[in-house]
């Protein structure tokens, strides 16, 4: 979880996917928020417990929006892979924090956080506001203040949505959805990636497939999704073979041959014999060349 966490944090610091995510998120896609106006801010503060001792809490992300050299607006981005039944009140900590450090200031500036929910398998089912989680005393309820959790379902956003995303982020949104749809899917996505690092360690640490992770030493070439998907192809070709060999199998090398996954100059390379050789060999185990066609 840990590691989620990081890589998580490391992709939507970017001020660009940050500033992406809020425009479509809470804009609509217009682009209200200009990278350059995004400035970090400190993500820890404290609290006193119930137990009298003194706690400190971390937001993922936060980022002051400044514009002219006035700040408009305070953000934070909470990460979640699994649904939290108290989110309220974890925002209303984080929040109230950022309040009482503006006390000595002129002007109070809002505060606004937003739960980013990678889920695929369900939607976000917990409540999304404080005064779910509190059994008020009767007549009380008008004086109990509220906290609302801004949860985005990001497995679940529309086609429009993603459209309106116009960094790396639109990747990732596009990712998931097809991934809740088909837990099978193949990334077909033709999008430049800009963090092609950032991307592919999120991929690998959000799914729990270290190829992406492993594309990382040769990510020289890989420009789109669909550069990712072929080389996670070869690499379980790669995989295929190595397993078949150790097996004695050559007649994984004749199937891979035969339907053109890999070619003929390869398949003999992999089993040490000739082009020729492998011709035969085939053509007697009533395999199909592909240059006999």
């Amino acid at each position: 979880m840990k590691e989620k966490d990081i890589t998580q944090k490391v992709l939507e610091d970017n001020n660009d996917i940050f500033a992406d995510i809020v425009n479509v998120l809470l804009f609509d896609g217009k682009p209200e928020v200009e990278e350059n106006e995004l400035v970090n801010t400190t993500v820890h503060s404290q609290y006193k417990a119930e137990d009298g001792k003194v706690h400190e809490q971390e937001r993922d992300i936060a980022k002051y929006w400044k514009r002219g050299g006035t700040d408009i607006v305070l953000y934070g981005i909470e990460n979640q892979t699994k649904v939290e039944k108290r989110m309220p009140a974890r925002i209303s900590g984080y929040e109230g924090a950022s309040y009482r450090g503006q006390c000595d200031k002129k002007t109070i500036m809002p505060v606004i956080t937003m739960v980013l929910y990678y889920g695929t398998d369900r939607k976000w089912t917990a409540p999304k506001n404080l005064k779910s989680l509190i059994k008020v005393p009767d007549n009380l309820d008008k004086y109990v203040n509220d906290t609302k959790a801004n949860v985005f379902e990001i497995a679940w956003l529309t086609d429009e949505q993603i459209a309106k995303f116009t960094s790396d982020y639109k990747i990732v949104a596009n990712f998931f959805v097809n991934k809740r749809k088909n837990k099978d899917y193949i990334p077909d996505d033709k999008t430049t990636i800009k963090h092609v690092d950032e991307i592919l360690k999120f991929l690998s640490v959000m799914t729990g497939d270290n190829r992406y992770q492993e594309i990382l030493s040769d990510k020289e070439g890989v420009s789109n999704m669909c550069d990712v998907a072929q080389r996670l192809e070869d690499r379980g070709i790669e995989k295929g073979i190595k397993e078949g060999l150790s097996l004695g199998g050559n007649q994984m090398i004749y199937s891979l041959v035969e339907d053109k996954s890999i070619s003929m100059e390869k398949g003999a390379q992999k089993l040490g014999i000739s082009v020729e050789k492998l011709r035969a060999n085939m053509i007697n185990a009533g395999y199909k060349c592909p240059d006999m066609e």
